[in-house]
C-alpha cells in the first residue's frame, strides 16, 4: 500500500506549489483555529508555517500575506492542538515481536503522536523502533521507554533486571544507561520496600523521571519523598486517602492482618479530607499519576460488555488478543458479590479524579494498552480515557491537557512541545471540532502533521486497514 505514505489526498485540500516571492515553507496551514492548550482560548484564522519538525511562524492572514508553503493544507473552520500523547503502554512477549510492531500505526492513525513504553520483555526491539521512527525509517508514534523495568528476584515479569542488593541496583542502572532508555520503571512483585525507595533514590539521582507500582508495605508519601515521579494506576492513590493508612499497613507487616484484609480496611476508611491533604503534598513534591482507568472499566464491566463485537478487534493480531486471556478469565469466575464490588470500586476510583485535579497534582493521561491488558486498544484506547476524565467532572481543557501538557512536563520537554507555538516541534492534529467544548472531538480528525509528513484523514482510515490485513 504504497500509496499510503505519499503525498495528500484531497480531503485535506493538499496543493504542492511552486515557490514565489516571499516567504517559503515546506508546510503551511491557512485559517486554522489555534487552541491555546494553556487558556482554552481559540486564535481564529491563522496561518502555520512548518519547516521540518519546527513550527516557524505563525500569523493572522495580515501577516501572512506572502507566506507561500510547498504542502498547503486549508483548515478553516477547523482546530489545530498539539498531537496527543499516551503515557502508559506496554510493548511484550518475544515470540510477539511483529505484532506488536503492528501496533505502532495504530497511534498516528487515532492522533496520537507520542507513546511512553512503560516496560515489558522486548526492550531491544523497542529502543531499535525507537531510534528508527526518530530517523524516519518506520512509521510510528515517538517512543519514549525505560527499556527492561527494575524488580527483585524471580519476580513474574520476564526481561526485567532483577536487583537484591545495592551493588546490583548500581549495575542494573548503569546497563539502563548503556540502553540510552528514557525513564526507569520499577516495579514490587519481589522487589523488599527498602530497595524499592533506594532504587528511586538512585534513579532520580542519575537524572532519570521514574515510574513504579508502590509496594503495599510503603505510603505513596514515602516514595514521593524518595523523588518518585509517577504513581501508576489510580488504586495507590485509593490506598493514600485511607485515614489509618499506616496503622492498618503496620497491622499487615506484624502479620495482624493478610493483604486483602487489610486492602478492605484501607478503601473503607478513605476520608476525603485526608486525601485532598496527601495529595497537597504530592503536588508539592512534583509527584504526579496516572490513572489508566479504561482498562478497569472494561475489567470491571466485563459482564456486561465482553468486548468480542468489538471493531477495533480486526487490528489487533491474534497473539496479542491471546494474551488478554488471563485477566478475562479470572474476571468471569467472579460471583455476583465480587462483580458488584469491582464495579463500586472502579467508580470510587473514578471520583478521585476531581480531587486529585484540585489538590494541584499533575494527571497523566495512560491507558495499559497493548501487549497482555485486555481489550485496550493502542491509539483507540487514549480517546477512551480521555472520556472518562470529561465525564469524571474535569473540565474538557483539564481533560486535554492531561495528555498535550502533562506529558511533555513529565520528561522537562515544555520547551518543545505542549502547545502550537512557534518554535516547538510539528506534531498537529487538525479537528473537525473543538476539543476544548468537548473532548470527544479529539475522535474527529481532519489531518495529522508528524515528522515533516501530511496525513489526511483517508491516509489515516488506511494506516487501519494496512494493519487489518497484516494481522490476518
Amino acid at each position: 500500500m504504497k500509496s499510503l505514505y505519499l503525498g495528500l489526498l484531497a480531503s485535506l485540500t493538499f496543493i504542492a506549489c511552486d515557490q514565489n516571492e516571499g516567504v517559503n515553507f515546506d508546510i503551511l496551514i491557512k485559517n486554522a483555529n489555534i487552541v491555546d492548550t494553556q487558556t482554552g482560548d481559540i486564535l481564529q484564522n491563522q496561518y502555520i508555517g512548518i519547516n521540518g519538525e519546527i513550527i516557524e511562524k505563525i500569523a493572522s492572514l495580515d501577516g501572512s500575506a506572502d507566506w507561500n508553503g510547498s504542502q498547503i493544507i486549508e483548515a478553516k473552520g477547523k482546530y489545530v492542538i498539539p498531537g496527543l500523547w499516551d503515557m502508559h503502554m506496554h510493548f511484550g512477549d518475544e515470540t510477539l515481536v511483529d505484532e506488536n510492531k503492528n501496533m505502532l500505526p495504530l497511534y498516528l492513525a487515532n492522533g496520537v503522536t507520542t507513546i511512553r513504553d512503560c516496560a515489558a520483555d522486548i526492550s531491544t526491539d523497542v529502543l531499535n523502533w525507537r531510534d528508527q521512527i526518530e530517523s524516519e525509517g518506520l512509521l510510528g508514534p515517538t517512543i519514549f521507554t525505560a527499556g527492561p523495568k527494575l524488580e527483585g528476584k524471580d519476580s513474574i515479569w520476564p526481561g526485567d533486571l532483577e536487583i537484591d542488593s545495592e551493588a546490583e541496583l548500581t549495575a542494573a542502572l548503569d546497563k539502563l544507561d548503556s540502553l540510552k532508555v528514557d525513564f526507569v520503571k520499577i516495579t514490587d512483585n519481589t522487589l523488599s520496600p527498602e530497595l524499592f525507595l533506594k532504587s528511586v533514590k538512585a534513579a532520580t539521582r542519575r537524572g532519570y523521571a521514574t515510574s513504579a507500582h508502590i509496594p503495599f508495605e510503603l505510603t505513596i508519601q514515602d516514595v514521593s519523598e524518595a523523588g518518585l515521579s509517577t504513581v501508576e494506576h489510580m488504586a495507590y492513590m485509593l490506598k493514600a486517602g485511607s485515614a489509618q493508612e499506616s496503622e492498618i499497613i503496620n497491622a499487615y507487616r506484624n502479620g495482624e492482618i493478610d493483604k486483602a484484609a487489610a486492602s478492605a480496611q484501607l478503601e473503607e476508611s478513605f476520608d476525603n479530607s485526608t486525601a485532598r491533604k496527601r495529595y497537597k503534598h504530592l503536588a508539592k513534591n512534583g509527584t504526579a499519576v496516572v490513572p489508566t482507568l479504561i482498562g478497569s472499566r472494561i475489567t470491571s464491566y466485563l459482564d456486561e460488555d465482553d468486548h468480542l463485537s468489538d471493531p477495533e478487534l480486526q487490528y489487533i493480531g491474534p497473539g496479542i488478543i491471546k494474551t488478554y486471556d488471563w485477566r478475562v478469565n479470572r474476571a468471569n469466575k467472579a460471583s455476583v458479590e465480587e462483580i458488584a464490588a469491582r464495579k463500586a470500586h472502579y467508580q470510587k476510583l473514578v471520583s478521585l479524579l476531581p480531587v486529585v485535579q484540585e489538590s494541584g497534582m499533575d494527571i497523566i493521561a495512560g491507558t495499559d494498552a497493548g501487549f497482555l491488558n485486555s481489550y485496550i486498544y493502542p491509539g483507540f484506547a487514549l480517546h477512551d480515557e480521555l472520556e472518562i476524565y470529561q465525564e469524571s467532572g474535569l473540565t474538557p481543557l483539564q481533560t486535554l491537557q492531561t495528555s498535550v501538557v502533562n506529558g511533555p512536563k513529565y520528561f522537562g520537554l515544555e520547551d518543545r512541545y505542549g502547545s502550537v507555538s512557534e518554535g516547538k516541534i510539528a506534531d498537529l492534529l487538525i479537528l473537525n471540532s473543538n476539543p476544548v467544548e468537548d473532548i470527544r472531538a479529539t475522535r474527529e480528525i481532519y489531518g495529522l502533521v508528524k515528522k515533516a509528513k501530511v496525513y489526511d484523514k483517508i491516509q489515516l482510515d488506511n494506516m487501519l486497514e494496512d494493519v487489518k490485513n497484516r494481522n490476518k
